[in-house]
């Protein structure tokens, strides 16, 4: 049996994630993943309440021509918000198509 969420239960970080940064870069590929098990017991990992450390791989046109750091904050800047909710780090791979 699964536990169902209550009707008005944000959904899951990594499924907002992915509608933003789908909405933000049209990403010809999208890749997130959980890492927060492996950060237990770190300081920025909420208590235990997993969903605050990921890797995200994007590749998309808008990286075309960018620096790697224009890049990321172009990233950091999109998840604003999830940061201010209790995300608390990424690790990036942020390639434009061409590379």
């Amino acid at each position: 049996m699964t536990a169902m969420q209550p009707k008005d239960a944000a959904p899951p970080r990594a499924a907002r994630l992915q509608e933003i940064l789908a909405g933000a870069f049209s990403p010809t590929r999208l890749d997130i993943t959980d890492d927060s098990a492996k950060h237990a017991g770190h300081a920025g990992a909420a208590g235990g309440a997993g969903e605050t450390h990921f890797s995200i791989a994007i590749v998309s046109d808008r990286f075309t021509r960018r620096s790697r750091v224009e890049r990321s904050r172009m990233v950091h800047e999109a998840l604003a918000g999830e940061f201010a909710s209790g995300l608390h780090a990424l690790s990036l791979h942020l390639r434009s198509p061409s590379e």
